[in-house]
């Protein structure tokens, strides 16, 4: 019995030993944390989806206070967040729309043409070291979902062939256009509607030949818009968003349908411009007929 008790009396007096010393070193070697670091850190949404560029949100915190990352670094939280970290820093957020992933290819199982079948792993780039994917076009998104998997957020679908993104659901972490290997996803500004789903660099008939939706670099959209909001480059037409107005113009213009909008949008505008041509033909046949009466009051003259 009095083993027993002097064996808990010392294991009770180690404890009480070994306790101390860890206080005395937790005290002796603390390292100072900055409660800006600590206050950023709580502002931040707690993803920790890398997509500031840094590991964690912890990291970008500490990169905040260190001036070594802007206080809109993270994607995830958006304008709000800034504004929160900006108020602890004692600075003004930069204001900036959000930005979200859009996948720049429309070449569904529909539009775009095969030019072998693919059996093997299902992950892009897996399929990719086969002849460079199934699809006839080396730059169209094979549709395997690898941007899928890489999506924490479950923003991202495989549509007909085609990943489609949510952007409500995205939070522009950029992990998706990390991953695709045809780099077929950017990022665009929330509220544009209007996109070029086309990522050829090929020639015209080169692209026809491959997909019905793709750019072939007729240039009627450059002619169309009002605002000089597209050009073209490396083949293909691009949207300049700090000019674009979303008049819906290019995508009504487009001969194959490479540029996509709101469907309902196109539709109003379609109805618009058959609206003031039908005007436009009716005030010519008016003063036709104007002008064929006065000249028969000449003639009756």
């Amino acid at each position: 019995m009095s083993l027993i008790v002097n064996s808990v009396a010392v294991l009770s007096g180690m404890g009480l030993i070994f306790g101390a010393g860890l206080a005395f070193a937790s005290q002796k070697f603390a390292v100072e944390v900055d409660p800006k670091v600590e206050a950023i850190n709580n502002a931040l949404p707690g993803a920790n989806c890398g997509g500031c560029g840094l590991p964690g949100c912890s990291a970008l915190a500490q990169a905040i206070v260190e001036g070594k990352a802007p206080v809109n670094a993270c994607p995830v939280g958006g304008s709000d967040c800034a504004s929160q970290i900006a108020s602890i820093m004692g600075v003004e957020a930069e204001a900036g729309e959000k930005k979200v992933a859009r996948v720049i290819c429309n070449g569904t199982c529909s539009s775009a043409k095969e030019k072998a079948e693919y059996v093997g792993i299902k992950d892009c780039k897996a399929a990719m070291l086969v002849a460079s994917g199934s699809k006839s076009c080396t730059y169209g998104c094979l549709g395997l979902g690898t941007c899928v998997s890489a999506c924490a957020f479950g923003a991202i679908d495989i549509v007909d062939g085609v990943a489609v993104i949510d952007k409500d659901k995205c939070v522009s972490c950029g992990k998706c256009t990390d991953v695709c290997p045809k780099n077929v996803i950017d990022m665009v500004p929330y509220s544009k509607e209007v996109v070029v789903e086309c990522n050829s660099l090929d020639f015209g008939k080169a692209v026809k030949d491959k997909c019905a939706v793709g750019c072939i670099g007729c240039g009627m959209c450059v002619r169309e818009c009002p605002f000089d909001a597209i050009i073209f480059e490396n083949k293909i037409a691009k949207i300049d968003y700090e000019k674009c107005k979303q008049c819906y113009k290019c995508v009504v213009k487009c001969p194959t349908g490479a540029i996509s909008g709101n469907p309902e949008k196109i539709e109003k505008v379609k109805k618009a411009q058959e609206a003031k041509k039908a005007r436009e033909a009716a005030k010519k046949k008016e003063e036709a007929l104007k002008k064929a009466a006065q000249a028969e009051n000449k003639e009756e003259k």
